[in-house]
């Protein structure tokens, strides 16, 4: 019996996340400090409070998470130009570095797999994957906004 779609995208999804635990083995990144950098690469500094949202984690996590990534060297608290209560969160000038190689290796690594597959096909490979997900991030909002199946 072939393998399902399902199957195979649970398939792809575990091999990223090996793939990103061994490039990161003894960096002390995790996959969250790693989102939490990345969000930063492409954000610019942040709150805590909007890296959170970005993180989908609550205000504790991410205190965690940018305490961790400030005694590592990663970011660097700083304070908020125009809310002298709220500080800024930023890349170190070597995490931006890392996070400039680690682009560079996503944009890479993207061609690579395009390679994979006939030029004639990557359109309709990229719509019907762009579809997936589309369609799977509405089934799970639509999951999260329903209460528990054992709930009255």
């Amino acid at each position: 019996m072939d393998p399902l779609l399902l199957d195979r995208l649970l398939q792809i999804g575990d091999l990223f996340q090996r793939d990103m635990a061994r490039a990161f083995e003894g960096t002390g990144l995790t996959t969250a400090r790693v989102h939490l950098l990345w969000m930063l690469q492409h954000e610019g500094p942040s709150t805590q409070q909007t890296l959170a949202r970005l993180c989908e984690v609550s205000p504790r996590n991410i205190t965690g998470l940018v305490d961790a990534l400030e005694a590592s060297g990663h970011v660097r608290r700083t304070p908020h130009p125009s809310d002298r209560r709220a500080v800024l969160v930023e890349l170190t000038a070597t995490a931006a570095d890392t996070m400039a190689q680690m682009q560079k290796e996503h944009t890479e690594l993207n061609s690579t797999l395009l390679d994979a597959v006939a030029p004639e096909d990557r359109d309709a490979m990229e719509r019907g994957i762009t579809a997936i997900a589309d369609h799977l991030e509405q089934l799970v909002a639509q999951a999260a906004d329903e209460p528990p199946k054992d709930a009255p």
